[in-house]
């Protein structure tokens, strides 16, 4: 593959990542793998190109009001914690089963998230304690609906638990933990699409930092794949970042629960054919 091609297949997965806030990895390593790249280097590339996807977001997302970095922080520990789990237990767990358990709870996510498609905003009367003590709310400026929206963050914990299992699934299985982690704010942490979004694609994105040096070590970034990739996915992310707050909560439902199919997809046909 020539380096055009690369810039122009990844710019599609950057600009899915950054509005759906699932950094465009779980995108993006098929259509490698489909093209010929082995699937170590392609995953390798993919891990390297979401730290472009949120970078190329971050920014415009965080300055605009977007991103929670209370929230961002609160469970990037719990995520890394579920990582490095899930390192471990690949080394001593098959992980074929697995992929049916995950895949289960993106098929609930799926039945959640499609009852949830014609809300616009989430309403929380009431926060539970911890999420009250740590302030998980935040608000910002909604150019669809012309008008600043205010909301409140509850479950803290469970959203924590759920995001050590959102960890795990990345560390395993090697895709992007994205969908999880959208999934696990929207539904039980009650966050709005946008800033769920966007909060996924911050938190992704240091996740991805920590990863990358592995795969660095390992030799398995080769610079001639993964420069135009980042290239391609940070163009995506960018005209992203220009397009999520234009658009309605249920558009971008509509895209998560496209991309949410066949992420269920992609890993049931990684299970079986394991």
């Amino acid at each position: 593959m020539d380096i055009l091609t690369l810039m122009l297949i990844s710019i599609p997965s950057g600009l899915l990542g950054a509005i759906a806030g699932l950094g465009g990895g779980i995108v993006l390593t098929p259509i490698l793998v489909t093209l010929g790249v082995p699937i170590k280097y392609a995953i390798a590339s993919s891990m390297v190109a979401v730290i472009g996807t949120s970078s190329g977001s971050a920014a415009a997302y965080v300055r605009g009001g977007l991103t929670n970095l209370r929230v961002a922080m609160f469970l990037e520990m719990f995520t890394i914690a579920g990582a490095v789990t899930g390192a471990i237990l690949t080394v001593y767990v098959s992980s074929k089963p697995l992929y049916f358990v995950f895949a289960s709870f993106l098929i609930a996510s799926l039945i959640f998230m499609r009852k949830r498609i014609l809300t616009e905003l989430p309403i929380v009367k009431k926060q539970d304690r911890l999420s009250s003590w740590l302030k998980l709310e935040g608000s910002y400026f909604d150019e669809k609906l012309g008008r600043v929206v205010e909301y409140k963050i509850t479950n803290a914990l469970w959203g924590g638990v759920g995001m050590i299992f959102a960890g795990i699934a990345g560390g395993m299985l090697g895709i992007g933990a994205g969908i999880f982690k959208v999934s696990i704010l929207e539904l039980i942490m009650k966050m709005p699409s946008k800033p769920s979004s966007t909060t996924s694609n911050f938190v992704i994105g240091m996740t991805a930092l920590a990863g990358a040096g592995v795969y660095l070590f390992s030799g398995l970034i080769q610079t001639y794949l993964v420069a135009p990739v980042i290239a391609g996915m940070l163009i995506g992310s960018m005209l992203g970042a220009r397009i999520l707050n234009k658009l309605s909560s249920k558009t971008i439902r509509i895209i998560f629960v496209a991309v949410l199919l066949y992420s269920v997809f992609l890993i049931m046909y990684k299970g079986l054919t394991l």
